[in-house]
């Protein structure tokens, strides 16, 4: 799991880079059309082509327009202000998915859970207020529109996994993603330059592979186990701010980020508290 972040972060950074070439909805439809390949490769390659065939339209549908949306917006957020700025405020997704899984999920959310969220959406407005301008800049306003998007899809995404296999969830999201940016991006859509070719192929490289490690993460453990983990990508954001465009992350950022994380291991530690010891 540890890997999967360092990768998702490398790929962010990259999306980072092309940014300033393209338009966001391309940026997108790159990254879809990027990581197409090296999916139905492995898909090929275990034998599992016949598991791609979708169960639910709808909600697959609705699943990419969500990613097409949350994507876009998360490409405009990196490229107004830093990954690790972006990063901070998209840590308060986790949150955002317990608060949802009581009313969509039917799960059951309880009110320590409820405190814990209001904790961490503190969190994110301490870091919406800066420091000596206005109440809140546009590369904060994209992150936040980028988390809600992703919060839903991850709900989405809970209530396909109900009907549909991984591989046609994994094939079907990267098809959509990039069919459906590509063709919103056509008016705007700027050829592509060869000095930008090794971008895109490390954002499908590195997209993939890191998938792909998630997959056997939360396979090989318990998702209150693997999930911590994940907040391991504000420490990448930060060093990868500083090693490429020497941005040092802001005390807000940092002061923020650690209510928001402390916020989401509180209600991961209550979950696993909560559910019931797997025999062995």
């Amino acid at each position: 799991m540890l890997v999967a972040v360092a990768g998702f972060a490398v790929m962010d950074s990259m999306l980072k880079l092309l940014a300033a070439h393209y338009p966001p909805l391309q940026v997108a439809c790159i990254r879809g059309a990027a990581a197409l390949p090296f999916v139905l490769v492995t898909i090929v390659a275990r034998g599992r082509l016949a598991r791609i065939r979708p169960v639910n339209v709808r909600l697959h549908v609705l699943r990419a327009a969500l990613s097409i949306v949350m994507l876009s917006a998360f490409v405009l957020a990196v490229r107004e202000t830093s990954l690790a700025s972006t990063y901070a405020i998209f840590m308060c997704a986790p949150l955002l998915v317990a608060g949802l899984s009581g009313p969509v999920l039917g799960e059951k959310v309880a009110g320590a859970q409820w405190g814990a969220i209001a904790v961490g959406l503190a969190g994110v407005l301490l870091m919406l207020k800066p420091g000596a301008g206005g109440w809140v800049t546009a590369g904060a306003l994209w992150a936040v529109l980028a988390t809600a998007m992703y919060t839903i899809s991850v709900v989405t995404l809970r209530l396909l996994a109900r009907t549909d296999t991984n591989e046609s969830m994994v094939f079907w999201f990267t098809v959509t993603l990039a069919v459906g940016a590509g063709l919103l991006a056509i008016p705007d859509w700027r050829p592509l330059q060869a000095a930008q070719l090794p971008l895109m192929a490390g954002v499908g490289l590195t997209g993939a592979l890191a998938q792909y490690l998630m997959t056997v993460a939360f396979r090989s453990a318990p998702a209150a186990v693997v999930t911590p983990f994940e907040y391991t990508a504000l420490v990448w954001g930060a060093g990868l701010d500083i090693l490429v465009w020497s941005v040092w992350p802001s005390a807000v950022t940092l002061v923020g980020g650690a209510v928001v994380i402390s916020a989401g291991l509180y209600v991961i530690a209550r979950e696993r508290r909560a559910r019931p010891p797997v025999a062995a």
